[in-house]
């Protein structure tokens, strides 16, 4: 009787021992690649994204992120996930512009009025279209997360297009932002982002424009100290998948991701506020970074022959219409 107790509870460790490793196998795993730090908000966001999507599907799907560019820059990322190598890239619309034309539309120097603009076409229909917009080019987008508005920063205030004139300015490789700069008058500098400190210190290039936080996350303000706030752009980072490992997917755990990736956008919102104003606190109190207020009007001006052209491009001409239409 002792024998048959000994051989039964073996028999169940057993049971579950293959129980436990068939559903370990059965899972999917999903890398993640993104290029921020782990203390930034979009990684909490889709840290939060990745709990919600196990919980969702039982442990079924789980998503391993990858920070600070360890499987590649962003758009080394994208080849990568095209190529088959990784499942999940956090990009952004200028980036992606090269790879799904659609994207162009949120480059669009002022085609956004404010924040609620914004946040009304990535949450409406055209949001939506734009990041299923990519399918046949291997990837599908999942959703949008807030980057803040893009200004101007340099040695000296940036008043008017006028103030660029013989200024090389540091862009995203976009040809959407290189246009921008040169009908504002400045020389466009398509340079890395990691390089962008030294080129700024030793004078490799006068200026660049980001979002605030760019001034203490990557100690930009140490090195220049006029921030002029004229806001040309509000362009999104943004989310995608593989398309073939989208395709894969049964039903019930596309919905799951897709729920868990738009909840993820709207815990994203609240977290990028508040670093967002804690940034311009500490670039204003510890290092003497003066925010400029700006007349926006001449800035658009400017510009405006890229919203006139992006109206009769086909690749981009109906989603302008659709985002300009909400902007009331």
């Amino acid at each position: 009787m002792l024998w048959n107790k000994k051989v039964l509870a073996t028999l169940i460790s057993c049971a579950l021992t293959a129980t436990t490793s068939l559903s370990a196998y059965a899972a999917t795993t999903l890398k993640l690649s993104h290029n921020q730090d782990r203390t930034h908000p979009v990684h909490k966001s889709m840290q939060f994204m990745a709990k919600e999507v196990k919980a969702l599907t039982h442990g079924e799907v789980r998503i391993r992120i990858y920070p600070n560019g360890q499987l590649g820059t962003q758009r080394e990322s994208m080849e990568l996930l095209q190529n088959g190598a990784i499942d999940m890239v956090k990009s952004n619309a200028s980036e992606l512009e090269s790879f799904e034309p659609a994207y162009g539309a949120f480059n669009i120097p002022y085609i956004f009025h404010d924040k609620a603009h914004f946040y009304r076409a990535i949450t409406g229909d055209v949001g939506e279209k734009i990041l299923a917009s990519s399918h046949d080019k291997g990837f599908v987008g999942l959703t949008y997360y807030d980057a803040g508005a893009r200004s101007f920063y340099a040695q000296k205030p940036i008043k008017s297009p006028s103030d660029l004139k013989g200024m090389k300015i540091r862009v995203q490789p976009s040809p959407t932002a290189v246009e921008m700069i040169q009908l504002m008058g400045g020389s466009p500098t398509p340079l890395a982002f990691g390089e962008l400190y030294t080129a700024l210190q030793q004078g490799v290039v006068d200026g660049a424009e980001n979002n605030p936080t760019a001034l203490t996350s990557a100690r930009h303000g140490e090195v220049v100290k006029y921030y002029s706030q004229d806001e040309h752009t509000i362009i999104p980072d943004v989310l995608v998948i593989s398309s073939k490992v989208w395709d894969k997917l049964p039903a019930d755990q596309q919905a799951a991701i897709k729920k868990a990736a738009t909840d993820s956008m709207m815990y994203h919102k609240d977290l990028w506020t508040k670093m967002t104003d804690k940034a311009i606190e500490k670039a204003e109190k510890s290092m003497d970074v003066k925010f400029v207020k700006v007349d926006k009007q001449p800035f658009i001006d400017a510009v405006k022959p890229m919203h006139d052209k992006a109206l009769k491009n086909p690749a981009i001409a109906s989603y302008v219409q659709q985002i300009d239409a909400l902007a009331k």
